[in-house]
């Protein structure tokens, strides 16, 4: 007697990212839920955006700005972003070939890699690094080529970097201010890398989403204010960062004409387009530049009240140069390894972070942790409360 019934299964699928499973800051969210934990460990804030922010997405919506808008996005967004470039960093993107904004910098970086990586080109990371560049290379079926930042200091080390440029090197990604480390490219290290880089056909993708969090009084140093550096760059930023809006994932990429025709062939096929009312919301907010200018001093004064409390501690603080990270070497308070110190911290001291190691593709532990001071005062205090039993 045969059965009618199909055969039902799934058929095998061959995974294009074998090496990726269930991320740490998905584990270190999950255990500090369910232990109670102040989470310092994902790096978004848990206060609201300004008012006026909501106010004009909301009267964009009531106007009715809610179907598609232009691919590369709102023409009177694409000025704002391009005003505030050149007033800041001194270089004019043309609004419309050269400003794209995106759904997020998470998909900015994976649209401007799948745009001119190709099989068997290399690109060039420099670890530790956010977790999304080594994914987003091995989908474009790129090659990655790591280059350790120097331990300890996490500054560049050019002369790694130079020797890992091949004829097969298409892009080198710089993060600055740098996720995880919060250290900050100075100009010298900028200019020794347009020097790098000038007579070769590579290419650049500087993650720039922290470029309003830099202390102390100094500037950013954005790739758009180095001509030989801009002239080869996807710079990426980010409204989410920048406005306390993280889930919106709305940011920005800037590239010369000829690149950014590549970027869009890629984005409007991935995304298409970002959403409407955010967009004309966001371009009424950025006629006040106060906001982003004002941010260094509000993040300044967040980093100060933390590190503040650390010093009643046995961890020792590395330099918070900008982002809104601060890291620390754990040697004094204890010999497990970064990842276990984390999990140990969450169930015992009730505060969550992130091991570097996790920012490493060989898990590299050089006993350093990440905290995430974008929190209200009173999450910072109750943390620094629980630490201080350290």
């Amino acid at each position: 007697m045969t059965s009618d019934a199909p055969d039902v299964r799934t058929p095998p699928v061959r995974t294009k990212l074998p090496a990726v499973g269930t991320t740490i800051f998905t584990v270190m969210s999950a255990l500090a839920s369910e232990t109670g934990a102040v989470n310092l460990g994902q790096g978004f804030p848990d206060f609201d955006c300004d008012p006026r922010l909501v106010q004009a997405v909301t009267e964009a919506m009531s106007r009715g700005l809610n179907q598609y808008p232009p691919m590369a996005g709102v023409p009177s967004l694409r000025e704002a972003i391009s005003a505030k470039v050149e007033t800041l960093y001194g270089r004019c993107y043309d609004p419309g070939t050269e400003v794209t904004v995106t759904a997020g910098a998470t998909q900015a970086i994976i649209t401007a890699i799948l745009a001119v990586v190709r099989p068997g080109d290399e690109v060039i990371v420099l670890e530790p690094c956010y977790d999304s560049y080594v994914p987003n290379i091995e989908l474009a079926g790129g090659t990655v080529v790591r280059v350790p930042l120097v331990p300890g200091s996490f500054r560049p080390d050019f002369g790694a970097v130079a020797a890992a440029i091949t004829p097969r090197t298409r892009a080198i990604l710089v993060n600055s201010p740098h996720n995880p480390s919060a250290t900050v490219w100075t100009r010298q290290e900028m200019l020794r890398l347009q020097e790098l880089l000038a007579p070769t056909d590579v290419l650049l993708i500087s993650d720039e989403v922290y470029e309003h969090m830099v202390f102390d009084g100094q500037p950013h140093q954005s790739a758009a204010s180095y001509p030989g550096l801009a002239a080869r760059a996807f710079i990426v930023s980010s409204f989410g960062k920048t406005y306390h809006v993280t889930g919106w994932k709305v940011g920005y990429v800037l590239a010369p004409a000829a690149l950014s025709a590549e970027f869009r062939k890629v984005h409007q096929f991935n995304v298409f387009t970002v959403n409407t009312p955010v967009q004309h919301g966001l371009a009424a907010y950025m006629a006040d530049p106060r906001p982003y200018l004002e941010l260094p001093a509000f993040y300044q004064r967040k980093r100060d009240l933390f590190r503040e409390g650390l010093a009643r501690t046995r961890l020792r603080m590395l330099p918070s140069e900008g982002s809104y990270f601060q890291c620390v070497d754990i040697s004094a308070v204890s010999d497990l390894r970064e990842d276990e110190f984390c999990k140990w911290l969450t169930r015992e001291v009730g505060v969550a972070a992130i091991p570097l190691s996790a920012f490493y593709g060989d898990g590299f532990d050089q006993r350093v942790v990440r905290f995430c001071y974008a929190k209200k005062d009173e999450t910072l205090r109750e943390a620094l409360g629980r630490l201080a039993r350290l």
